[in-house]
């Protein structure tokens, strides 16, 4: 691995897209929260949880990622994860961050939305004001449950729209067509909210084409198989798409078989706008440097590449122009100092 690009990789500003506050849930933390609150888990220490972060597939991972939410049981809960993952990444240089919340899980367990919003919201507050980590929050609604559960979910949430600045789309994919929710995401256009949704992960280019015909996608969260339809490449890459591709969640899940099949390369080649995000670090491996680490040691990565990965991160953010500026600002600092001034300015 080039040691020169690492540190670059490591160094250069970035913005999170893919992020699962309850996938950044670690298990030293898991046990924590479950003591705390008295409930029982099925594992006897740290290590044999951590153990069972084996995953096959999709439907595997989530089985045991719903299990772990049941520790999230009040307020404080919710800020302590939020502010360790801010804490975590303020490492690896990302300085803005748009993060997913799976609120349906928490409120069929009985923790109600203010509870959830109320902690995370906090964090992220403190986040800006001691990290200097701009954010958006995300209210995901699970794909396996109805299109009448995500209504329902979505008058709960009246109350705190001003405290959401989008709405996604995740949980298991196969089954679960974008063209499910297509209403429920309509009027949330109508209330003036920015739209994602994962598709093409483990679904067919046809999800893809869906969450944006029928959606009306601001982006496409994972994207990969896209790349199996030239038409809807050019499509993405006409309409400038944001991919929030996630490298070692793509491995950890078979989406890939081995990091240097990973199709990042091919994405940047063929004009996507694809960025790098850690989905739920906690349980794939590692965080965002992390996932540029893996990439750099398995695939011929330039450092034109790296530039165009994080410029991309911050082209797709939902941030004003002005505030976009800025960080571009600060990314051809850092590689203007790195790479003696050759860099493509925006």
């Amino acid at each position: 691995m080039n040691a020169e690009l690492l540190q670059l990789a490591q160094q250069m500003p970035k913005a999170e897209l893919h992020l699962h506050i309850e996938g950044s849930l670690e298990p030293e933390m898991v046990f924590r929260l479950a003591e705390r609150n008295g409930v029982r888990l099925n594992y006897p220490n740290v290590n044999s949880l951590r153990a069972a972060y084996a995953f096959n597939n999709l439907q595997e991972f989530l089985d045991i990622y719903y299990t772990g939410m049941s520790v999230l049981r009040t307020e404080e809960d919710f800020y302590e994860l939020t502010w360790a993952y801010l804490k975590r990444v303020h490492q690896d240089h990302v300085v803005h961050v748009e993060m997913f919340f799976d609120s349906q899980v928490h409120l069929e367990r009985g923790i109600p939305l203010d509870v959830q919003i109320g902690g995370i919201r906090r964090a992220l507050q403190e986040g800006k004001e001691q990290l200097g980590i701009s954010s958006k929050l995300i209210l995901s609604f699970l794909r396996h449950l109805s299109e009448a559960q995500a209504f329902e979910t979505l008058k709960l949430a009246q109350p705190f729209l001003d405290q959401l600045d989008g709405f996604g789309l995740d949980s298991s994919e196969l089954g679960h067509p974008p063209e499910k929710f297509a209403r429920v995401f309509a009027r949330c256009k109508e209330l003036g909210f920015k739209i994602t949704a994962h598709a093409g992960e483990e679904g067919p280019p046809d999800y893809v084409a869906q969450a944006l015909n029928l959606l009306q996608v601001d982006r496409i969260d994972h994207g990969n198989h896209s790349l199996d339809d030239p038409a809807l490449v050019q499509r993405l890459t006409d309409e400038g798409k944001t991919l929030t591709v996630c490298p070692l969640s793509n491995l950890k899940l078979r989406v890939v078989k081995h990091m240097d099949q990973h199709p990042i390369l091919t994405m940047l080649h063929q004009g996507l706008k694809a960025t790098i995000n850690s989905d739920d670090p906690a349980y794939f491996g590692g965080y965002v440097n992390d996932n540029y680490s893996a990439l750099l040691e398995h695939l011929p990565i330039t450092r034109e590449d790296l530039y165009q990965l994080s410029r991309n991160s911050f082209d797709g953010a939902w941030i004003s122009e002005e505030e976009k500026t800025t960080y571009l600002h600060e990314l051809n600092r850092v590689f203007g100092s790195t790479m003696n001034g050759d860099i493509r300015h925006f």
